[in-house]
């Protein structure tokens, strides 16, 4: 990959939150903004086989096929990164260039990402995005493919621009989840509890949806290789940005985005 270096654009707050914690964010596969992401619908579930006595009976497979994948993406958690850190595309998704880019040296934060205890991986595996004009559906029932990896890491063309790599977080321990700020209301105490999440109020237990809440995987502060900070970014936010890189890693290097004046593109500015 390169240099092994990987990017992720982010508004300034999410990216001040993201280096004065030193994480990376993951996200449950139903709410990215892609509809067709990891969706079920990947997939063709008409060729069930037909057993001695109908039993089970092929409905039952087709459906339950359906629902093994479902369940697969209701459990994946996603932190979405990039190849390239100057996208004019991707600046623009983030508050008109408002925003920032981070760099991460990808060799230091494997050592964060992926672990092995009891000879069981705990973690993140890294999937690089496959975009395709059209949906190739591979067989539920006859198909050889790794069908982890086509659900997880399938997109359609229209995304190439982003040219992502993503990190996968499957079935996360609780201990790794929170909420983002606002996202819930009422502080009140968090019960985390074989996979269901409550809010206690006055003695009165409201669920919540568990697919809501983010996932964090701390990294070091040494994985912060770079930041990119956006051509309209706020001064007092470029400031803030400028003091808490620092403090995570004093040898990271920080760059200003501008605009190349001989192209349709961008360009950074080491800032000393």
């Amino acid at each position: 990959m390169g240099e092994n270096k990987l990017y992720k654009y982010l508004d300034a707050n999410g990216g001040l939150m993201m280096l004065y914690n030193s994480n990376l964010m993951f996200t449950n596969a139903t709410r990215l903004n892609d509809p067709f992401d990891c969706h079920p619908a990947l997939f063709d579930y008409s060729n069930a086989p037909t057993n001695k006595h109908n039993w089970p009976p092929t409905d039952f497979l087709k459906l339950k096929g359906e629902t093994d994948m479902e369940n697969q993406r209701n459990k994946t958690w996603i932190c979405s990164l990039s190849k390239i850190h100057d996208s004019l595309l991707m600046w623009s998704y983030y508050g008109n260039h408002r925003g920032v880019c981070v760099g991460l040296d990808m060799e230091k934060a494997q050592k964060y990402l992926s672990k092995i205890m009891c000879n069981v991986f705990i973690g993140a595996l890294e999937m690089e995005v496959q975009y395709r004009d059209i949906i190739e559906k591979p067989d539920y029932f006859h198909d050889a493919k790794d069908f982890f990896r086509y659900q997880l890491s399938t997109k359609a063309k229209a995304w190439q621009h982003e040219q992502e790599v993503r990190f996968i977080a499957y079935d996360p321990s609780p201990e790794h989840m929170r909420l983002l700020p606002g996202l819930y209301e009422e502080d009140k105490s968090i019960c985390m509890k074989f996979k269901k999440l409550f809010c206690t109020q006055k003695g009165m237990e409201k669920s919540m949806d568990w697919k809501t809440v983010r996932a964090f995987l701390e990294i070091g502060g040494e994985c912060f290789e770079s930041i990119y900070l956006g051509i309209n970014m706020d001064n007092k936010d470029k400031e803030k940005m400028i003091k808490v890189a620092k403090e995570r890693n004093p040898n990271i290097k920080i760059y200003q985005m501008a605009i190349d004046p001989e192209a349709f593109k961008l360009k950074e500015q080491l800032i000393d």
